[in-house]
């Protein structure tokens, strides 16, 4: 199988450098099944078979439903199973269904799966019907292309993820293993009912993981790089732990920043101004713009996350004197920032890796946040003190063949990546004696 190198830019955090993506060329795959027929819009809740158990105790039935509107699902329920996790949150993805950046207009037409037991929401899982793959950060295009030239459409797909978000978190949002595989069958019963071509889950947590493997889905290992506090009390401090080299660099981008009268300034999401917000949504488009590409979200949905969770939001902002330079956009977790968005109105040397790494960094070890992760792809955040942590997408393909061709390049790939990640890890920023290189 032969494999070759893709280039797709890091847009979440402005960053163009290519990862390792190996693509496939399916040559040996020479006989497949009809492609699916087209689907329509749906204006109505689908309803796929009720799954029925019962027990000697109560009348136990979990009931499976997919609706198009979180409008239907009453917030605190939802919540209490996305729990800490912000992407997946109601406020967060209300705001991308109601501001139309998550619509069958955009190729992300939401089937939200519930699972209910009587009354009670216990399992939902955030389905997307997509007709491309863009804004998902596991890059497919190549089996899409495969498909086409073998005859069969690759889209629409069926996609469980956070949209437009590469961040590991929950994805069969339920309390117990029983419901998740619950939720997982049903998945696959409706993909299997619209005659898509494929299932994708997309950075699903290690508790996802073990329901999909006993599935029978294919995963595939990617990477991303991640800062961990290691009891670090000051800036300083972390920068210590670092090797020479590395801890020079990031001393010379605060130079930099510093010499060209640059000063940050960091503001949770109930303290930004409409004209702060409005800036960073001219450098959040202009990032887009610098690589040939458009924006996922609009400045609607930004107001709108901005009023409903506004606790979950940081933005670092650089200023000279008191016009704004660039911002970058965080997501606060549960003991965690996320990383999401950067631009900038004027280029300053060293000025991205300060804003999006080194001042997250600092604002971590301040407020006792113990892990940074700082978006998709991108071996120039080593230098800054994140390392490379696995991720995972798990994947189901309805034809047997193709399913059997991409498992063949998927075993494959996943000795590549982890080859990868063991050069990366004898390369750490790191002095030998900090407790990462232990």
């Amino acid at each position: 199988m032969a494999r070759a190198l893709g280039h797709p830019c890091n847009l979440d955090s402005g960053d163009s450098s290519p990862p390792l993506v190996l693509v496939p060329t399916l040559q040996r795959v020479n006989q497949f099944c009809p492609a699916p027929a087209g689907l329509g819009r749906r204006s109505a809740a689908i309803c796929i078979p009720t799954l029925e158990r019962g027990n000697e105790n109560n009348n136990y039935m979990p009931k499976i439903n997919i609706v198009n509107s979180l409008a239907e699902i009453e917030a605190s329920q939802w919540n209490s199973l996305a729990g800490d996790y912000p992407f997946l949150r109601h406020e967060f993805l209300a705001a991308a269904q109601q501001s139309g950046c998550v619509s069958a207009e955009t190729g992300w037409e939401p089937l939200y799966l519930t699972l209910s037991h009587g009354k009670t929401l216990a399992g939902a899982m955030p389905l997307y019907l997509k007709s491309h793959s863009r804004g998902e950060f596991v890059f497919d295009h190549a089996w899409a292309d495969a498909f086409e030239r073998h005859g069969l459409a690759y889209y629409p797909k069926l996609l469980c993820a956070a949209p437009f978000t590469p961040v590991t978190g929950p994805r069969l949002l339920a309390n117990t293993h029983e419901d998740r595989r619950t939720l997982a069958e049903a998945a696959i019963a409706l993909a299997r009912r619209l005659r898509v071509s494929s299932l994708h889950i997309l950075f699903p947590q290690t508790s996802d993981l073990a329901v999909l493997r006993e599935l029978g889905f294919m995963l595939r290992e990617g990477l991303q790089f991640h800062w961990h506090d290691a009891g670090y009390k000051t800036f300083d401090g972390f920068l210590s732990a670092l090797n020479h080299d590395k801890r020079k660099k990031i001393r010379q981008e605060r130079r930099h920043a510093h010499e060209a009268g640059i000063s940050f300034l960091w503001l949770k999401g109930g303290e930004i101004q409409d004209r702060q917000l409005e800036f960073f949504y001219r450098c959040y488009v202009n990032t887009y713009h610098e690589h040939w590409s458009s924006p996922y979200l609009n400045l609607e949905f930004f107001q709108r996350i901005v009023q409903s969770m506004p606790n979950r939001l940081l933005w670092i902002f650089a200023v000279r004197g008191d016009e704004p330079v660039a911002c970058a956009m965080n997501v606060i977790g549960d003991n965690v920032l996320f990383g999401r968005y950067w631009g900038a109105k004027q280029f300053v040397s060293g000025l991205h890796f300060e804003t999006c790494y080194s001042q997250a960094v600092e604002y971590c070890i301040q407020h006792g946040i113990r892990r940074f992760e700082g978006g998709a792809q991108g071996t120039h955040k080593m230098a800054r003190g994140l390392l490379p942590t696995a991720t995972w997408s798990a994947h189901w393909i309805a034809n047997s063949q193709f399913s059997d061709a991409i498992k063949d390049f998927l075993d494959d790939e996943k000795l590549s990546v982890e080859h990868y990640m063991e050069e990366l890890n004898n390369h750490s920023p790191f002095k030998k004696n900090s407790v990462f290189n232990i």
